[in-house]
């Protein structure tokens, strides 16, 4: 009898989150935002995603289950409420240095072939969190894909 294992998305993100903050670079999420029971700030959303800073210092009350991820930040200086089901997470990266991993679309949230997630699919606005720390990813700090360099590749 073959045995169903949960779901390994949220174990790595914890995982990697922690590898990244540990590195002293700042874990950036890429959010499918078009997937049901997503609550992102709408006007930061583009081409149906958004790039959130889950940094402890640019968030409040971050818990990273193993069902969602929820949090309190500060966009253009107003505190909103994020959270989205770990199904929605597209990848976790540094912004620094783009370390990270990127994660297979769920079938049951869109039909798509592999690809391959860069730094290229960041959000292109900023926003003011308590720290200083943006909460959504600002493009010019993002570093920029280069041929055969580093990136994020779907994990099956």
């Amino acid at each position: 009898m073959e045995q169903s294992f949960s779901s390994s998305r949220p174990y790595l993100l914890r995982a990697i989150h922690e590898w990244i903050t540990d590195n002293g670079e700042t874990p950036l999420v890429l959010v499918d935002a078009t997937h049901i029971d997503t609550q992102v700030p709408a006007e930061h959303i583009k081409d149906g995603r958004i790039t959130l800073n889950i940094a402890w210092s640019a968030t409040r009350n971050l818990e990273m289950t193993n069902e969602y991820i929820c949090f309190d930040a500060r966009f253009n200086g107003a505190a909103r409420a994020v959270s989205f089901p770990i199904n929605a997470l597209l990848g976790i990266y540094a912004r620094e240095s783009g370390h990270g991993m990127g994660f297979e679309v769920e079938a049951s949230v869109a039909d798509t072939s592999d690809e391959v997630i860069s730094e290229s699919t960041t959000d292109n606005s900023s926003s003011e969190v308590d720290t200083d720390q943006p909460a959504v990813n600002d493009d010019t700090d993002a570093p920029r894909p280069r041929p055969n360099g580093p990136g994020l590749r779907l994990v099956k």
